[in-house]
């Protein structure tokens, strides 16, 4: 019988610290620059200043969660269904190229760019929520 490889669960284990980091940290700037957020909601929905609180509490609390073992598979399907949910508020950055808006004009071209690149991403981001959906056993 194999022992089980501590070091790739450990590694498992730290990506999932910084996922939850990565989620608190990005909830908390919803409060600190309300207004930046609030520019990229679609217009076309409500209450953007709403929307944008509420998804900062949901990140902060989903990042949290994703920490604990007891909380991490129903967190990790909540960081999914976020992240599905803001899909549409990156597109708008896109397609009505808000992203300049929320930058200096010398990095209109970047935040261009990176608004790009962030639709990709969003797979990426979601693929990692998903890894830690699965049962403790298949935790990496």
């Amino acid at each position: 019988m194999t022992e089980p490889d501590t070091s790739s669960r450990w590694s498992g284990r730290r990506l999932r610290y910084v996922m939850g980091l990565f989620y608190v940290v990005a909830g908390v700037s919803h409060f600190r620059a309300p207004n930046a957020f609030k520019r990229v909601v679609p217009r076309r929905l409500p209450r953007p200043t709403a929307l944008v609180y509420l998804s900062g509490v949901a990140e902060i609390l989903l990042g949290v969660g994703v920490l604990f073992e007891r909380t991490r598979r129903l967190s990790a399907w909540g960081i999914v269904a976020l992240l599905v949910a803001v899909f549409p508020a990156n597109v708008y950055t896109v397609t009505d190229d808000v992203a300049p808006e929320l930058v200096p004009d010398r990095l209109n071209d970047v935040a261009r760019l990176a608004a790009w690149v962030r639709l990709p991403m969003q797979a990426v981001l979601i693929g990692w929520a998903w890894l830690y959906t699965r049962p403790a056993e298949d935790d990496a």
